[in-house]
């Protein structure tokens, strides 16, 4: 594998073990011509997903995306990176499983809120705003209230 930090063609896996959850083998690899280190995921991609956007455009499911948009709601919060691995390992686990090659979005949307309301409340609201596309602050109020009522 190329090394992302010099581009050097060839690099050398130190240690190889399968995640805590078992979705993927991380390998941590070492670069021998500027001797940087990184890790490396290696998951099995049952088919490939489309997701339906609510514009009625395609596009193929990007993992990283879904990666980036759950590290956004948990930034500076109480939720570490295995934890955020198991979230979308088990969405995309979920999604695969399904039997459907196209998704919509909002299915998705669901399952992620889903996921961060029994890890984090704060992390769940702030995924809400942006994928409920909260424009007020009385938005935020209406979630919020409904979260109280819905945990009482």
């Amino acid at each position: 594998m190329r090394c992302p930090f010099c581009g050097h063609d060839d690099s050398q896996v130190k240690d190889s073990r399968p995640t805590e959850d078992g979705a993927a083998i991380r390998r941590r690899r070492f670069c021998g011509a500027c001797g940087s280190r990184w890790t490396t995921f290696e998951r099995v991609q049952i088919r490939d997903l489309m997701v339906l956007k609510s514009d009625s455009k395609k596009e193929l499911f990007d993992r990283d995306k879904l990666v980036r948009s759950i590290r956004i709601a948990v930034r500076k919060r109480p939720v570490d990176e295995e934890q955020v691995e198991r979230i979308v390992n088990s969405i995309q686990r979920r999604l695969e499983t399904m039997g459907e090659s196209e998704i919509p979005s909002a299915h998705i949307g669901e399952l992620v809120m889903e996921a961060l309301a029994n890890i984090d409340q704060v992390a769940y609201v702030r995924f809400a705003s942006v994928y409920r596309n909260f424009r007020e602050a009385k938005d935020f109020e209406e979630f919020v209230g409904q979260l109280s009522v819905d945990h009482n």
